[in-house]
């Protein structure tokens, strides 16, 4: 199929903390998925990482880490545009556009804000609590009709589907086709929320003060194999029944983790390890994640400092990028009367 006529897909990482085993099956193995059959737009999401306080030659550093990641994963340059966020201007000329059009009801009800900004709400900056309009921004920009999402991102999908059509509906008559599609999203395997390795309750996080927490793209075998040996775990056998997960949340992860990684069903998972002990299951998590990450890490280990190389692809994607987004931002302009 030609790709004018493939459906869009946009989703991006944010280039904050080291990269996880969580960005990597909740993301991006998702990407080199889709690649293939969607006109794929991935994006390093450096404005949103900046709603709080990033070290800048941190943050720097970080952008490259991410397209190291991208492609030491599999996304191929010439089949996906990958390129840098504000490296395209129209990201942050939209957004604010769409903050006139999004409403502080929506934004009040965003439970993610809530979460991040805790029992500071006052003092967090004003970048964290409109970032759903910026995340609708992203996805307008391109006409993306699909978004890959997890349960923690449906809310956002779900906004920028409510300010597209506001949009539409304020500068379009009824019987028109309004100028943004509604993008529908993308469901994701159910392994594609990982947890902590020291708790079931909390996702798998980069700015986790422990390193134990996570497993990291730089990671060697031994390190993975230290981390998986102490995650935390209840004191009982191996689960008999899937209905035992619900009460136990780390081998639950463990398990979804091993699935995500073997390719095998949570039921067969249970039936194979029936009567097994922890360690057992535990080691052959250790060889399911190795297997798949230690190439990975290796090419990753080795792209990351070419920077000249990550230039040129993130410089070609950012000119394809804006081949995409030029005529949409410029007809967003007409459309508002800007300009």
């Amino acid at each position: 199929m030609n790709k004018k006529n493939k459906e869009r897909v946009f989703s991006g990482v944010q280039p904050t903390g080291s990269l996880h085993i969580g960005n990597y099956l909740g993301a991006i193995r998702n990407f080199v998925n889709v690649q293939n059959d969607y006109d794929s737009i991935f994006c390093i999401v450096d404005l949103h990482a900046i709603t709080v306080w990033q070290d800048p030659k941190i943050l720097s550093e970080n952008i490259y880490e991410v397209a190291a990641a991208y492609i030491a994963s599999g996304i191929d340059p010439s089949k996906a545009t990958i390129f840098v966020q504000s490296q395209i201007p129209a990201h942050a000329e939209l957004a604010w556009i769409l903050n006139c059009v999004s409403r502080i009801g929506w934004l009040n009800r965003m439970t993610q804000f809530k979460e991040k900004a805790g029992k500071n709400r006052e003092k967090v900056s004003v970048g964290l609590y409109v970032y759903p309009n910026l995340m609708a921004s992203d996805i307008l920009l391109y006409h993306a009709n699909l978004v890959p999402v997890g349960d923690d991102q449906k809310q956002h999908l779900e906004i920028t589907r409510d300010i597209a059509q506001k949009f539409n509906n304020d500068f379009f008559k009824s019987n028109e086709v309004g100028f943004f599609p509604i993008p529908e999203p993308m469901i994701l395997p159910v392994a594609s929320r990982v947890m902590s390795l020291r708790d079931g309750s909390k996702k798998m996080s980069k700015s986790d003060t422990s390193e134990m927490t996570r497993i990291e793209f730089a990671d060697d075998n031994d390190l993975i194999m230290k981390k998986i040996m102490k995650a935390k775990t209840d004191s009982l056998p191996m689960p008999v029944t899937i209905e035992e997960l619900d009460e136990r949340p780390e081998i639950n992860n463990l398990i979804n983790i091993y699935g995500a990684f073997s390719g095998k069903k949570i039921e067969n998972i249970i039936i194979d390890f029936e009567g097994k002990q922890l360690s057992d299951f535990k080691k052959e998590l250790c060889e399911a994640v190795t297997d798949e990450i230690a190439p990975i890490r290796d090419k990753f280990l080795e792209l990351k400092d070419d920077k000249t190389y990550l230039k040129e692809i993130l410089h070609n994607g950012m000119i394809k990028a804006r081949e995409k987004s030029d005529p949409i931002i410029e007809e967003v302009k007409s459309i508002v009367g800007l300009g």
